[in-house]
C-alpha cells in the first residue's frame, strides 16, 4: 500500500487519549443502539463495518439480494450524519457520472459562458457503490482513484473530497452474466470483504414482522463527522506489540504459495497468495476493534478475528481447488490453525 502515517506517537498515555477512547467505546453503543431500530441481527457484519469506518478503510460488503445492503450502509451515514450517496453501476456508467464534470454556464450578470464543475455522487461522505461489478474496469477505476487518493481530477483541475470519506462496495455473488470482476490488485484495495448471509428463522421473521406494518423509524445521530476523523486519528495512535505484528505479517506471507512459510495446503490450493496490505489492514483494523472493545492494545484475538474479511478476497484459488470445491472461507480457517501464536507479547 501503503496508507499514509499519522504523525502522532503511538501510545493512548495522554489524557485527551483516553477521553477519546472512552468516547468512541460510547459512540459505539450509541451506533449500535440506532441501528438496531432498523437493522435486524448480522452482528458481525456491522461490527466489520465499524471497523472499517473507524479504521479508515474502504470495504466490499458482498451478498445476494434482499439482505439490506443498502438499508445498512445508508442508516450508518445516517446514524453518523453523514452525507450518503448511492451509485448504482450498471454497463453504461461513465467516469464522468461518478466524478462530475465541467458543463457551459452563462453568467447572469455578464452574460459571458463559462465552464463550471458540476460536482458527480463520489462528493459525499459515505459512497455505496452498488454492484461495482456491472460497470466497465474504466468507470471502475475513477471510484478506485478516488479511494486510493481522497481526490479526483476533472479536466486537470484537482478536487479534494471532504474527510470523512468511505466507499462501500456491494457485488452480487449468484449473478455472473453481463459482470466486469474487478481484478485483484483492484479488490486489493478494499480493506475487507464482508459477507452477509441469511439471517436465522427467528430474525427473519422479526424482518418480515417490521417491514411489513406501517414504517416508522427515526435515527437519532449518534456520532459527528468531525469526531470520526479524531477518532480515525486515535485509531492510528493505538500500541501494538512487536509480537502481534510479526503474527499478522505471518498470517499473510503464509498465504502464498512460494514463500517457504506456506502450508502444504496452501502451495496445492492456492494461486496467488495475499500482499502486504493483509498484514497492514490486520493490525489497522485490530487497533479499531481493540478501541472499540473498550482496549488500548491490540491482541492476538484482535487479528483472527479480522482474517477472514481481510483475507477472503485477497486469496486466489487454483484449478485443484476449484475442482475440489474448497472455498477461500476453508483456507483461511486451516491457516489459523497452521500459524502458531508467539508465546510473548499482547
Amino acid at each position: 500500500m501503503t496508507e499514509s502515517p499519522m504523525d502522532e506517537p503511538a501510545d493512548l498515555e495522554a489524557t485527551d487519549d483516553l477521553a477519546l477512547a472512552d468516547r468512541l467505546k460510547d459512540a459505539r453503543q450509541r451506533i449500535l443502539g440506532e441501528l438496531r431500530k432498523q437493522i435486524v441481527g448480522q452482528d458481525a457484519v456491522v461490527e466489520q463495518v465499524l471497523i472499517s469506518l473507524f479504521a479508515g478503510g474502504n470495504s466490499l460488503i458482498t451478498g445476494v439480494p434482499g439482505l439490506a445492503k443498502t438499508l445498512l450502509v445508508s442508516s450508518v451515514a445516517d446514524v453518523l450524519d453523514l452525507k450518503f450517496s448511492r451509485i448504482q453501476f450498471t454497463p453504461d456508467l461513465m467516469p464522468s457520472d461518478i466524478t462530475g464534470t465541467e458543463i457551459l454556464q452563462e453568467d447572469a450578470a455578464t452574460g459571458r459562458r463559462r465552464l463550471v464543475f458540476n460536482p458527480g455522487p463520489v462528493f459525499a461522505n459515505v459512497v455505496l457503490a452498488d454492484e461495482i461489478n456491472r460497470t466497465p474496469p474504466k468507470t471502475q477505476a475513477a471510484l478506485l482513484e478516488a479511494m486510493q487518493e481522497h481526490r479526483v481530477t476533472v479536466q486537470g483541475q484537482t478536487y479534494t473530497l471532504e474527510a470523512p470519506f468511505f466507499v462501500f462496495a456491494t457485488q452480487n455473488p449468484i449473478e455472473l452474466e453481463g459482470t466486469y470482476p474487478l481484478p485483484e490488485a483492484q479488490l486489493d484495495r478494499f480493506m475487507f470483504d464482508i459477507v452477509m448471509d441469511y439471517l436465522p428463522e427467528d430474525q427473519e421473521a422479526e424482518v418480515v414482522r417490521l417491514t411489513t406494518g406501517i414504517p416508522d423509524v427515526r435515527l437519532e445521530h449518534a456520532v459527528t463527522g468531525a469526531e470520526i476523523v479524531a477518532f480515525q486519528r486515535l485509531v492510528r495512535r493505538v500500541p501494538v506489540s512487536e509480537a502481534v505484528v510479526r503474527y499478522a505479517v505471518g498470517l499473510a506471507r503464509a498465504t502464498r504459495p512460494a514463500s517457504k512459510e506456506a502450508p502444504d495446503f496452501v502451495k496445492k490450493w492456492v494461486e496467488y497468495g495475499a500482499s502486504v496490505r493483509a498484514a497492514q489492514y490486520l493490525v489497522l483494523g485490530g487497533k479499531a476493534r481493540a478501541l472499540l472493545l473498550g482496549r488500548d492494545h491490540v491482541s492476538f484475538d484482535d487479528v483472527r478475528a479480522l482474517a477472514a474479511p481481510v483475507f477472503r478476497h485477497r486469496i486466489l484459488l487454483n484449478f485443484h481447488a476449484e475442482s475440489e470445491r474448497v472455498a477461500t472461507g476453508r483456507i483461511v480457517e486451516q491457516l489459523l490453525d497452521a500459524v502458531s501464536v508467539p508465546r510473548s507479547g499482547m
